[in-house]
């Protein structure tokens, strides 16, 4: 049975009223004597009790209407099943804000040896409007960063977590209200101010409005804490504090620097986790450094025969790290404790050769593997790098390009290096620094030539390579970069 709500029957003074708030909306259950809604005169708030336990199924007059005294506002189905209703204008933001789904934006699935993360940077903001896969915030782990993109359109909702927090894999960071535009949000967001100031009526909001006061000012002398205008008018004469009480604060204490200026940032996970692992291989390995120089003239001979047709043929360029990655490869062949690792009491001898790649990225330095480097041809090197080269730029290197690796490449000489020793890349037992290129005097067959020499520098773990062992790897690299041609003959 549908009943109606009416307006209450006005005193003869009163003309007409407004109605100031609706306690429940269509859909909702409620029980008897509870309040639907507040009618406001200019003198009184006036409620309308439920006649009965019913389901409100239609408002045709919504907050801030002004009607007249017996007056029908809405109706409502006895009972606690709802009966189909029309859908009037004045429903329309309820009916819009229920085609809204809600879509829970979580922590991607850590890996095993993932802990925990930190959410690194969100790309939307509350209220935006995004796209199905947007990229919505960066989750940073201890070795990569992973993305969470839109699973729909629609417009963003809470942000639970911000930039800095730790969180877990699967942990709810924030919502996406799926279907929903920049319209029907805003609309929401407006009916969730005006339930947050159910105590006031419209006019009286609008009273502290222009009084400028706000609910929390002002203390409501009426029914359930309700504010009337005579609260707001006593509130507005109420003498203000000494703005002395407010100066009288303690200042936060500034270090005086003049023009000077300092700024202090927290770490980032993937730097603190650089730290520590280089800290963990300075002080838990035996580590030490052995140098060499080789004479890069004959490759550098050969890349400018040779550059434009294999960059036609392969259409990659042909670079200087697929000389270096064939040349360690060959190494590792003949030297198995330098591609191998220590295991508690063990020593793990490794059958195949994957190489990491150190490669700068905006965020700190990342080793991404090139796997089966043995298995790769000069053209295949080039493109491998290159893809990791850019997946680490854009910061979209993956767990898996990240795990494993039994030897480090690392090229400071494109920045400019002439000289350094590297550290080790754990648990692996050796690293290779390749340094800048530079014309120095040599001595060739009796006479002072100019040739461009580069530095090599082998940092090994002595508790696994002797120094024999080390002194050998480092002069096999050296004869293969001085005669290429043994590098493409394999001999």
């Amino acid at each position: 049975m549908t009943t109606e709500i009416k307006v209450p029957v006005l005193p003869e003074s009163v003309a007409d009223a407004t109605v100031a708030t609706w306690h429940v909306q269509v859909g909702e259950k409620f029980t008897r004597d509870q309040v639907l809604v507040d009618i406001e005169t200019d003198k009184v708030v006036l409620e309308v009790p439920a006649t009965c336990d019913g389901v409100m199924t239609d408002i045709s007059q919504a907050d801030g209407a002004t009607v007249l005294g017996d007056q029908v506002i809405g109706t409502f189905s006895e009972g606690s099943e709802a009966a189909p209703a029309p859908v009037a204008a004045a429903s329309a933001p309820a009916a819009a804000t229920a085609s809204v789904n809600v879509i829970d934006i979580v922590v991607p699935v850590l890996p095993e040896s993932v802990a925990d993360a930190t959410v690194a940077t969100w790309h939307v903001a509350e209220g935006d409007t995004v796209s199905v896969d947007q990229n919505l915030v960066d989750i940073e782990t201890d070795k990569v960063v992973l993305e969470v993109v839109a699973q729909d359109n629609g417009v963003i909702g809470k942000i639970i977590h911000v930039e800095g927090d730790t969180v877990l894999g699967a942990q709810k960071i924030g919502e996406l209200n799926a279907g929903a535009t920049a319209n029907t949000t805003a609309t929401a967001t407006s009916e969730e101010a005006v339930s947050s100031d159910e105590l006031a009526s419209p006019s009286v909001r609008r009273l502290m409005t222009e009084k400028g006061l706000t609910a929390s000012d002002v203390v409501g002398t009426g029914k359930g804490g309700r504010i009337s205008k005579e609260d707001v008018e006593a509130a507005a004469n109420k003498p203000k504090a000494a703005p002395v009480a407010k100066a009288a604060a303690p200042a936060p204490a500034v270090q005086e620097l003049g023009e000077r200026t300092q700024k202090r940032v927290p770490m980032t996970r993937l730097r603190k986790t650089i730290a520590t692992r280089l800290l963990e291989a300075k002080n838990s390995t035996a580590m030490l450094t052995t140098f060499n120089e080789v004479n890069m003239k004959p490759i550098m001979d050969l890349r400018k025969q040779y550059k434009d047709l294999f960059e036609k043929t392969h259409d990659t360029r042909l670079g200087f790290m697929s000389f270096y990655v064939k040349a360690v490869t060959e190494a590792l062949k003949r030297y198995p404790a330098i591609n191998a690792s220590i295991d508690g009491d063990d020593i793990v001898y490794h059958n195949f050769f994957d190489i990491s790649i150190a490669v700068s990225t905006p965020r700190g330095l990342v080793t991404p593997v090139l796997r089966d480097s043995d298995q790769l041809s000069m053209a295949g090197i080039e493109n491998g790098i290159r893809a990791l080269a850019i997946k680490g730029r854009d910061g979209k290197l993956s767990i898996a390009d990240m795990t494993g690796g039994n030897f480090t490449i690392t090229n400071g000489g494109v920045f400019g290096s002439l000289l350094s020793t590297p550290i080790l890349n754990l648990p692996q037992a050796a690293i290779l620094g390749m340094h800048k290129i530079q014309d120095r005097p040599m001595a060739v067959d009796g006479k002072v030539e100019i040739l461009p020499m580069m530095y090599l520098a082998l940092s090994y773990d002595h508790r696994l390579v002797d120094g024999k062992e080390s002194v050998g790897f480092l002069v096999t690299i050296k004869d293969l970069l001085e005669d290429p041609t043994r590098l493409l003959l394999d001999i």
